[in-house]
């Protein structure tokens, strides 16, 4: 980046984001939105905790296949000394916490209303990033994040006429939601030393520490449940969780952390969508309403200002 010395400019515009770094969110968007029925279709055999432990522990398994041949290679470094607070910090709240929470929040509430509830953490990683990370707080951004939670809570009134939120679970979400908000600010600095692969890996194995404890829980409710749950919980593990937090660290290296997580406005828009081609539910008007003012919001937190 360079200023311009034709115009004599002071202003350093951010280059575009390349190909990859689009592809990488897309990817995201649609595995977390697929996490949400997933959860709710194994919810009945996996209890909230045990759930947690076996997603992280199959995404340790498969992205420890990428990962570890990185670190043994020769001049591969790790981490050291206080380098670890910050991946220990989002490995417990994020891999940790955020999932047994959603995971008990989706035993009250269906996947679309928890993935509406949700959608508060872009709203608040935009003000933790505006503050925190000395991003500010563009207009466009403002602008297109009210104009996307606009749209999320058009689908929220569609999804209220189905279903009724239970308290409980609506706590759980928005404690969910803090505990992801305040993981992605922590996690931006450590993008800066580690690639994407290795500071997803880092975290989700501090995670599955913490959730040790459910080990027994998981091994004889692995017994008891049917094939399908436990091949949901194998895609779990896999897709939005070793792949999907893949992607988003990457794309967070790449992306101001206020802009990246506007784009998970998209999710519940997806989610409905997902439920209705896999679960056979039908979106209402509503949904399809507030899904489409959501991918105009997203759009419009991409705009510079001049």
């Amino acid at each position: 980046m360079a200023t311009t010395a034709q115009t004599g400019s002071p202003q350093i515009r951010p280059a575009r984001i390349s190909k990859l770094g689009i592809a990488a969110v897309v990817a995201t968007v649609v595995l977390w939105a697929s996490a949400f029925v997933g959860i709710r279709a194994v919810g009945p055999s996996f209890s909230p905790g045990s759930l947690t432990l076996g997603r992280l522990g199959i995404a340790a398994v498969v992205l420890g296949l990428v990962v570890l041949p990185q670190l043994l290679r020769k001049g591969a470094s790790l981490p050291q000394g206080r380098e670890w607070w910050p991946i220990l910090a989002y490995g417990v709240m994020w891999f940790g916490g955020y999932n047994v929470a959603l995971n008990a929040a989706e035993h009250l509430l269906d996947a679309g209303t928890a993935a509406l509830l949700i959608n508060v953490n872009p709203i608040l990683v935009a003000i933790m990033a505006g503050v925190i990370l000395k991003e500010g707080f563009p207009r466009w951004l403002i602008i297109g994040s009210l104009v996307a939670f606009g749209g999320v809570a058009v689908i929220a009134l569609g999804s209220g006429q189905r279903s009724t939120a239970d308290v409980a679970g609506v706590l759980l979400c928005l404690l969910a939601a803090a505990l992801a908000a305040v993981s992605v600010i922590v996690q931006k600095p450590v993008l800066r030393k580690l690639p994407a692969a290795q500071a997803t890996w880092f975290g989700i194995l501090v995670g599955a520490v913490c959730c040790l404890p459910f080990s027994g829980q998981l091994a004889a409710e692995l017994q008891a449940a049917p094939l399908p749950a436990t091949l949901g919980l194998v895609y779990l593990g896999v897709f939005p969780t070793a792949i999907a937090f893949t992607t988003w660290a990457y794309a967070l290296s790449l992306i101001d952390a206020g802009r990246l997580a506007a784009t998970t406005y998209l999710v519940p828009g997806t989610t409905i969508l997902i439920s209705w081609l896999v679960l056979g539910e039908i979106p209402t008007v509503w949904g399809l309403v507030g899904g489409a003012i959501c991918l105009v919001g997203v759009g419009l937190t991409r705009r510079r200002s001049r």
